[in-house]
């Protein structure tokens, strides 16, 4: 049977890119081994389209804790970085939009990114890989707003008010397992402005990392289906990052989306971060998500180049065994598409318009 083309809802390859820029052509163009993304293994693959993460992480300090290995020896709860301003932040952002655009040139043709529906559309029907430029994380975006104008300009079409860490929109869950994403205060009175710049701009908002009250205020305030471009089921695995059923409720209530995130500590009944664990938890997650949403609702948002990912996934081309198993186990075709492909471009289009 011939590969399925797959859309997803986060990946952290312009990190990559703003860690190592004199590598970035070989990172780009040539087929290797070292992350999760590159334009050859995306094209084998059968990578059809993306989020691609503006994500702007935080200055090493010499005391900070060792994070990974406090991941993988639960319980924990790891304190959050400091909230970063747009002064500290917005250069930043500004070179990984860059990269991005750079990108698209560097692929001749290979990838566009797609600032409307009839972009994305487009792009299904030839076999262009689709681009969405989203933001992780706030940071870079002023309490004025202008900066959020400019950035829609160069081709932002998808934003998170936080990633975690809190912004002067704001407030992120901390990574904690177990937990559960009711940590903290809602939006600030700068986040519902944003959030009502974001509806008329008809910029996505992406709930991942949200914490519960800010995800209230948003569904409160918001003319837009609520969306989590990489989230997973609490009631699979207790994480503070992961959608309670109520979440999952309002969600699935507004014509909204879930990614299913293939982060090991998201999908582990144990909240561990490692690969060994095959499968069964990621379809445990999978059949969760479509059993509460319903099979219009849930996509791929496998956090490549972000995240310890299952072995039997390893990389972009372990997505089409991840549909296989879908196969195995009785997933119709026509579901296996929607999740695939088709749930994203209906939400995409619901958002932003026809």
């Amino acid at each position: 049977m011939a590969d399925m083309p797959f859309f997803d809802g986060h990946n952290d390859f312009l990190l990559r890119l703003l860690r190592a820029p004199e590598r970035r052509e070989a990172m780009w163009l040539e087929a290797g081994e070292e992350g999760h993304l590159d334009l050859p293994r995306m094209q084998k693959a059968g990578f059809a389209g993306g989020f691609f993460a503006i994500y702007i992480p935080s200055p090493h300090t010499d005391d900070e804790p060792d994070y990974q290995a406090m991941m993988d020896a639960p319980p924990y709860d790891l304190p959050l970085p400091d909230l970063m301003s747009a002064d500290q932040t917005q250069a930043t952002a500004l070179q990984m939009a860059a990269h991005l655009m750079w990108m698209e040139r560097a692929s001749k043709g290979a990838l566009m990114i797609c600032r409307s529906a009839a972009d994305l559309r487009a792009c299904m029907a030839d076999g262009t890989i689709a681009a969405i430029m989203h933001m992780e994380g706030a940071e870079a975006i002023g309490p004025d707003l202008d900066a959020l104008y400019a950035f829609h300009a160069m081709g932002l079409r998808s934003l998170g008010p936080v990633w975690s860490r809190p912004t002067v929109f704001g407030h992120g869950v901390p990574f904690r397992f177990p937990g559960d994403p009711d940590t903290g205060p809602g939006l600030t009175d700068a986040g519902k402005d944003l959030v009502k710049a974001c509806n008329e701009l008809r910029i996505m908002i992406d709930l991942s990392h949200l914490n519960e009250k800010g995800f209230n205020d948003v569904a409160n305030l918001s003319d837009a289906p609520l969306v989590a471009t990489h989230s997973n089921a609490h009631a699979v695995t207790p994480s503070t990052r992961n959608l309670t059923g109520r979440q999952l409720a309002m969600i699935k209530e507004t014509g909204g989306m879930v990614g299913l995130n293939y982060a090991t500590v998201f999908l582990r009944d144990d909240g561990r971060k490692a690969t060994d664990c095959g499968w069964d938890p990621v379809m445990r997650h999978l059949d969760h998500l479509v059993e509460k949403l319903g099979e219009d609702h849930v996509g791929f948002g496998s956090d490549f180049d972000g995240a310890e990912l299952p072995d039997v996934i390893g990389d972009v081309t372990g997505v089409q065994a991840l549909i296989e198993q879908m196969r195995e186990r009785q997933y119709g075709e026509a579901l296996i598409e929607k999740i695939a492909r088709k749930n994203w471009v209906a939400l995409l289009e619901r958002t932003w318009g026809h």
